[in-house]
């Protein structure tokens, strides 16, 4: 199973601040708006999204059809592919996507068994 491009998705309290602190330790804006609250930093291969307000929890973020500079692959497994392996094997999720009637972006969350959440966020 090709998961994609992986990055941890962060809930923070201050974007100025966390983006100071990550620019600290080497990560640049990748991607993302500091007016929209959001950015995405990267060092190397490495990526961490920063978020305020959109959501609770930290989370773990892979992204089908992306390399680490989200560059498009040529070969991918399509998130509802994913999402019909894990259903298989009986994993819970927290949100699905519709695997008959849709196509192209799509994602779904499950959680581990620590409760931590795991994005599959296709964007192609």
């Amino acid at each position: 199973m090709k998961l994609g491009a992986f990055s941890i998705s962060l809930a923070v309290k201050d974007i100025k601040a966390s983006k100071a602190f990550y620019e600290t330790l080497g990560f640049s804006v990748f991607a993302g708006d500091l007016e929209k609250n959001y950015l995405i930093m990267k060092n190397e291969e490495s990526l961490v999204g920063l978020f305020q307000g959109m959501f609770e929890n930290n989370i773990l973020t892979f992204n089908p059809g992306w390399d680490q500079s989200a560059n498009e692959l040529e070969n991918f497994d399509d998130v509802r592919d994913i999402q019909k392996h894990l259903k298989s094997k009986d994993i819970a999720f927290a949100s699905e996507i519709d695997e008959t009637s849709t196509s192209g972006p799509a994602s779904f969350v499950v959680l581990d068994p620590d409760g931590n959440a795991i994005l599959v966020d296709q964007h192609r």
